[in-house]
This record gives C-alpha cells, sequence and structure tokens, in this order.
C-alpha cells in the first residue's frame, strides 16, 4: 500500500526530473513489489536479500507484460520509458528520495543495455511467421 509520502514524493521527483511520467514511478514501486514478493518465495528462510537490477528488470517485463499485454510497448512510451537506463534513472530517483533503499554494489549501469523493449514487449504478441519492420519512438 502506497502511502502520502509516496505521492508527494512522486510529485516532487515529477516536478524535478520531467522525463517521466508519474504513473511510471507507481508501476516502478508496484513491480518492485512483485518482484521481491516472487522472489521471496524463492528464497531459504531467514534469509535477507536485495533484488539486482537485472533482477528487477526481469520482474519489470514480467509485471508489465501481466498489466498491460500488447499495449505494454505503447503505455511504456507513453510514460518515457524507452530502454532499461530510463527504469534505472526512475529506480535512481526513487531511491534519491527515499522511497527505494540501494546497496553499495547498485549502479545505474545495471540499467543499460538490458533488453530491447521491441523484443520483450511487442514480440510476445506477433503471430509467428509474420515479419513486422521495428516500431518507432514516439515522441
Amino acid at each position: 500500500m502506497k502511502t502520502v509520502d509516496f505521492y508527494t514524493k512522486v510529485k516532487q521527483i515529477t516536478a524535478k526530473d520531467l522525463r517521466y511520467h508519474y504513473d511510471a514511478y507507481e508501476f516502478i514501486n508496484d513491480a518492485v513489489i512483485y518482484t521481491v514478493t516472487k522472489l521471496d518465495k524463492l528464497k531459504e528462510e531467514n534469509e535477507k536479500r536485495h533484488i539486482t537490477g537485472q533482477e528487477l528488470l526481469k520482474g519489470i517485463r514480467e509485471f508489465a507484460l501481466k498489466q498491460f499485454g500488447p499495449m505494454t510497448y505503447t503505455v511504456f512510451n507513453e510514460w518515457g520509458v524507452n530502454d532499461g537506463l530510463a527504469v534505472g534513472n526512475i529506480v535512481f530517483n526513487m531511491v534519491e528520495y527515499k522511497i527505494l533503499s540501494s546497496c553499495e554494489q547498485d549502479s545505474i549501469k545495471d540499467f543499460e543495455n538490458a533488453f530491447d523493449f521491441t523484443t520483450a514487449f511487442c514480440d510476445p504478441f506477433i503471430p509467428k511467421g509474420i515479419e513486422i519492420p521495428p516500431l518507432p519512438v514516439l515522441a
């Protein structure tokens, strides 16, 4: 559950950093919870665990496809989230405002060249045997 403090901090972030839509922050927060919950089921009891950038990106991809299906690419594009680095920027903005936490080993580089968004979010919905030209990035 998000608190008033969460919404206040996201408003502050989006007023300062105009690159990403407010909703992207809410989605990333929900995707972090989804990923942590999923990974918690796999860990040993009483094991304290931090998720890596790659684990988070994998969880975000899975959660996004579940939430938005074939509209995922379009939704992310609308939010200004076109690659892993954008996800990393959102995550580190949230860390800066203490919405999320990080450890010493975390780096924005963990999010660079994560995966191709067209492949990740469009290919699962393209019928087999059909070649689709690359999608443009909407401005």
